[in-house]
């Protein structure tokens, strides 16, 4: 596409003076951006209906559910190691949004014909909770093929506001049509979005192929080829990898450590499920419009300025305190506020940041040991910091008392959780700016050795 017709357009001119994007990049920024927008807006109109599984099922079950999320997605990795190697970006990218569609319908369906069978409630809670890590980590795959490590700087705020307002809109929906549609409804709702999710898809695919962007690596559709569980191998013999993935751990220990307060706050404070269902998703889109802003008109400019660094370790030092205010008062108004706080925090700033530390680096490391990273790594560490929680009980909650580690407590704990998760983050920005060579050889030289 022309720079000339670029300029030309409405649309591109407005885009190029809002943020800080080049006329040349407008078709790429708008493609991904619609892309995520309706990705994200299809899993976040059924993600208050997961959370209010969660308070019907219980805090012990949930806990539980956790452990099996972490095994689907630890399954799920040769899997997508296999895939990886022998198919198309063009060919499989777009079946990912068609097959969680599928199953959206179907879940729909079984709500339609009968109420809710705890078999299926607890099978969709482990799908929604294994696939939107997978979803989320697959895009961001994609973006870093079709952007370089400058570019990455400027746009992908802007992209990122993109799944912002599909986070918005999607519970925004649930909250309006919850009570006229039903839960059913909502998953139908869902799947549409994702079936739209795969025309973006497609067309972001073509400019991919047509139109290769400036300074970016020409297009290469090609499969990725490589053992297909490379990914592992890449993350144990790069110092950098384990870096990120310890950062991934960092963001698992504070998140869950506030997601099983959630359920308890809510549960006691609110009787009704259709009640919770509306409560979870204000409070989604209410962290969405809060981001968007931040994501189109901050984030670039502060990684810029700044630097990665910056956007990887604000969230971790403020929620330092945020942990210590609730370890005094855990009303649903502070806790709701610190959650909030948290979640926009880590969309606007945390997100964009550590999908950044990937730029340098080779295409099958960004693939295969992004995805390692992004869906088992985190999802194990869930399950993990899930039975250290005090109040789900079992083995661990017993020995956590034992040593006088009660509900404020476990706060003080997130505490510290949330000052080492900024202490990785600082050595991670502090690596990627300074030191960007070292870590593509240090994790090129992993890939030999893996393949060796």
């Amino acid at each position: 596409m022309s720079t000339k017709k670029t300029k030309g357009s409405p649309v591109g001119s407005l885009l190029t003076r809002l943020a800080t994007i080049e006329p040349h990049e407008v078709s790429a920024v708008v493609a991904a951006f619609l892309l995520f927008f309706f990705m994200w807006a299809g899993y976040f109109s059924v993600r208050p209906v997961r959370e209010t599984i969660g308070t019907l099922i219980g805090r012990d079950a949930t806990a539980n559910l956790w452990l099996y999320t972490a095994l689907f997605s630890i399954l799920l990795i040769p899997l997508y190691g296999a895939v990886v190697g022998r198919f198309r970006r063009s060919a499989f990218l777009p079946w990912v949004y068609g097959v969680v569609a599928i199953v959206l319908a179907v879940v729909g369906v079984e709500f339609s014909t009968s109420n809710l069978d705890p078999f299926i409630g607890k099978a969709f809670y482990v799908f929604i909770s294994v696939v939107n890590l997978f979803l989320i980590s697959v895009f961001w795959s994609f973006l870093l093929e079709i952007f370089d490590r400058g570019q990455t700087k400027r746009l992908f705020g802007v992209i990122a506001a993109g799944g912002s307002a599909g986070a918005l809109v999607g519970p925004l929906v649930a909250d309006l049509t919850v009570k006229s549609i039903g839960e059913k409804g909502i998953l139908f709702v869902s799947a549409a979005l994702f079936m739209i999710a795969i025309v973006c898809q497609r067309t972001l695919l073509r400019i991919w192929k047509e139109r290769p962007l400036q300074g970016a690596p020409p297009s290469d559709d090609r499969p990725i080829g490589g053992n297909w569980l490379a990914g592992i191998m890449f993350i144990l013999r790069s110092p950098y990898l384990l870096g990120i993935a310890l950062f991934i751990v960092g963001i698992s220990a504070v998140s869950t450590t506030l997601y099983f307060e959630q359920l308890q706050i809510v549960a006691a404070t609110f009787k009704v499920a259709a009640e919770r269902t509306q409560v979870f998703a204000r409070m989604d889109w209410i962290v969405q419009s809060l981001t968007v802003l931040t994501q189109v008109f901050l984030t670039g400019r502060i990684a810029q300025r700044f630097g990665v660094t910056t956007l990887l370790t604000i969230v971790p030092i403020l929620m330092i305190f945020g942990f210590l205010a609730l370890a005094i008062n855990t009303s649903f108004l502070l806790f709701a506020g610190v959650f909030i706080f948290r979640r926009a925090g880590e969309y606007a700033f945390v997100r964009p940041g550590r999908e950044m530390l990937w730029s340098p680096l080779d295409k099958e490391t960004k693939y295969k040991a992004k995805n390692t990273i992004d869906v088992p790594v985190y999802r194990t560490a869930d399950a993990f910091f899930s039975q250290l929680d005090v109040r789900a009980g079992g083995p661990v909650d017993s020995a956590l008392r034992a040593v006088g580690i009660t509900g404020a407590a476990t706060m003080v704990m997130g505490a510290g959780f949330a000052a080492l998760w900024g202490v990785v983050g600082w050595w991670l920005g502090r690596r990627f700016e300074g030191n960007v060579p070292k870590a593509r050889r240090a994790a090129a030289r992993g890939a030999q050795e893996s393949t060796a």
